[in-house]
């Protein structure tokens, strides 16, 4: 899509004429008095906890933010592979593809030797490694990703809206309380710098702070940011420019000499481009605000550091200063030894970076993907609160390689060049080195969570070596059997909070007297002991907690859907309309064969957990009935 030509315009573009993509803010109404969850903060962590929590219609969700209305313009641009794999669940993965700017390849610039005031090309390489992702890594404007959440919330079972105009005045836990222990006070805004006298309290059982580095949900519960600044400032600008630079539409990394160095990231639209630019030094302790610098200051030094070419800045759509530090609380909840959190921490709230490899949105986001199915979990009754204490464990991790590997990012991207006149410099090259050799981490595909009760240790790894334990479940092209649809199977798991079972057929014969998958299903349909018995409550689709799907190695015109085990086609709703949906073939036609792309045991097959949040939970034998019981046994409730 091409759009902005005539200037920048918020809001959906496929509104012809910008005032129809104004949404008028939620009608004021005061605050609910008790809620199962509070989220403080209406950034893309809380915005992503609430389209979740929009999926359970027995949970009461509210969120609050201090700001006036939903967000329009500015803030984070960058979707990964991982974050657009999340949107696929909720469904919006193509609205936001069809938006944005897709990142195909980056090039480097470095000082020309032979005129060391003007830069050149050294490289041009591709971003996203072949199979990594079947999605991209796409530019949009972070208020377009926050508009698709606002409709899943308002779409979804729980019917969720924003309140605006609260600020967070107070917060207290009384663990004495066994059912609302934490009572939240929230001021109720005339605008955003003002308040009125009115109070108004929430009692709630969980409250999530997702309101930013200057978080009061933090303070509130004694946990610090800890960490360093490089003292470095950074101005950023989304502009609409005239320039004869010849990648102005690619992924361009700058280093010039002696005037500070640049990212150039395209926006979506075709026109419009923002500007990552080096400012001076900061003395220790000194902060730098909007107050300090004017946007045709940056716009003087992102002209230096480009030389020799022109750039015209038409309009400036958005612009803001920075300074690049990296800070972790001890902590992301307020659990005590014996005691399950009741407060949690996510997005800037518990952990803070630069901007320069796109992490704060995605690593925010993936905070949330990460508790908000534990949360329904417990408040649904179908797991013991004992798992919530899963979420700081495994985030704090995450977010602590993000630091580390962001520290030594930022140190290079603001180095000058080395040059016979600064030896210690940084190598343009050496730059480009480490941007590929992370590339998995910045496209967060390589986040893995340790072995905990909700992940396994390894040891039938070999069964599918494409799929790593503690990984998120790596998609692959089949066709479904039913209706021969091509089609993605990682594209089954939804924003929904079910857990998955892929059961991946052995050499025998689909449905004979040896297959693997046959026995599986006579055992999950009929044993006592069966996960699907055991963990999902009457009256309920069979499907409803364990949603199980069945891959086999046969071409789907050589298979007989009326031969499947009625497990796989069950029974569903009011009627008992049957699910043809959860049988699949590999797709031969172009792409490779699934059990190979993902490294799938043809002889033996295997059986592969997927938890709520895509991340494989589990690998196990396909004849391993007892071992995927007591998988399910150890993170759920017995019905």
């Amino acid at each position: 899509m091409q759009f902005h030509k005539n200037g920048f315009h918020p809001g959906d573009p496929r509104f012809a004429d910008p005032q129809d993509r104004v949404i008028p803010p939620p009608i004021k109404r005061p605050l609910p008095a008790e809620v199962d969850v509070m989220i403080v903060g209406c950034g893309p962590a809380g915005l992503n906890l609430a389209a979740q929590l929009s999926k359970f219609p027995k949970i009461r969700t509210c969120i609050a933010d201090m700001k006036d209305d939903r967000l329009l313009v500015g803030q984070a641009d960058g979707m990964a592979c991982r974050t657009l794999e999340m949107f696929q669940a909720y469904g919006f993965a193509d609205q936001i593809i069809q938006e944005a700017y897709g990142v195909n390849e980056v090039t480097f610039w470095k000082p020309n030797p032979q005129a060391p005031t003007e830069i050149m090309r050294s490289d041009r390489i591709q971003d996203v490694e072949d199979d990594l992702s079947e999605m991209p890594h796409v530019i949009i404007n972070q208020a377009r990703v926050h508009d698709m959440f606002l409709d899943v919330m308002r779409q979804g079972p729980a019917k969720i809206e924003p309140f605006y105009s609260r600020r967070l005045a107070g917060l207290s836990v009384d663990r004495s309380e066994p059912d609302y222990p934490v009572s939240l006070t929230f001021e109720r805004a005339v605008t955003h710098s003002q308040t009125s006298k009115t109070l108004e309290t929430v009692r709630t059982r969980y409250v999530v702070g997702c309101d930013g580095a200057r978080s009061t949900v933090r303070q509130a519960i004694g946990r610090e940011l800890v960490g360093d600044a490089l003292n470095q400032a950074w101005g950023v600008m989304d502009v609409l420019v005239v320039t004869d630079f010849p990648d102005i539409r690619l992924k361009a990394v700058i280093h010039s000499n002696n005037e500070g160095n640049m990212l150039i990231i395209p926006r979506e639209g075709g026109y419009m481009v923002r500007l990552y630019i080096e400012l001076d030094k900061l003395k220790e302790n000194q902060r730098i605000s909007r107050d300090d610098i004017s946007s045709d200051y940056l716009i003087a030094a992102a002209k230096r550091i480009i030389a020799p070419y022109d750039l015209d800045v038409k309009e400036v759509a958005w612009w803001s200063v920075y300074e690049i530090g990296q800070r972790l609380t001890t902590a992301f909840d307020d659990s005590e030894p014996g005691r399950a959190p009741r407060v949690f921490l996510a997005g800037d709230a518990c952990h803070t970076h630069s901007p320069k490899a796109g992490q704060g949105l995605n690593t925010s986001v993936n905070d949330t993907w990460n508790l908000g199915w534990k949360l329904a979990h417990v408040l649904d009754g179908r797991a013991p609160a004992e798992l919530l204490l899963s979420y700081s464990s495994e985030r704090q991790d995450i977010a602590r390689q993000l630091i580390d590997f962001d520290r030594e990012l930022a140190r290079m991207f603001s180095a000058k060049p080395k040059s016979p006149d600064n030896p210690d410099g940084v190598d343009p090259a050496e730059f480009q080195r480490y941007f590929t050799q992370f590339g998995r981490f910045t496209a967060g595909t390589a986040i893995r969570y340790q072995p905990s009760a909700l992940v396994g240790e390894g040891k039938h790894q070999d069964l599918a070596k494409g799929q790593v334990l503690g990984m998120r479940f790596h998609s692959a092209p089949v066709i479904r059997l039913a209706d021969a649809k091509p089609m993605q199977l990682g594209h089954c798991i939804e924003a929904d909070g079910r857990w998955h079972v892929f059961a991946f057929a052995g050499q025998a014969a689909p449905m004979s007297s040896d297959c693997g998958i046959r026995a599986l299903c006579n055992v999950l349909d009929g044993h006592e002991a069966s996960p699907l018995r055991r963990h999902t409550p009457e009256g309920s689709d069979i499907d409803a907690v364990i949603d199980l799907r069945a891959v086999f190695q046969t071409p789907h015109r050589d298979m007989r859907l009326e031969t499947l085990h009625p497990l796989l086609v069950p029974p569903k709703g009011r009627y008992g309309l049957k699910d043809y949906e959860k049988v699949f073939c590999p797709d031969f036609k172009g792409a490779r064969h699934i059990y190979d792309m993902r490294g799938i045991d043809r002889a033996r097959g295997c059986l592969i957990v997927v938890r709520p949040d895509q991340y494989v939970a589990e690998i196990l034998p396909l004849d391993d009935h007892e071992g995927l019981s007591r998988f399910f046994a150890r993170v759920l409730k017995t019905v």
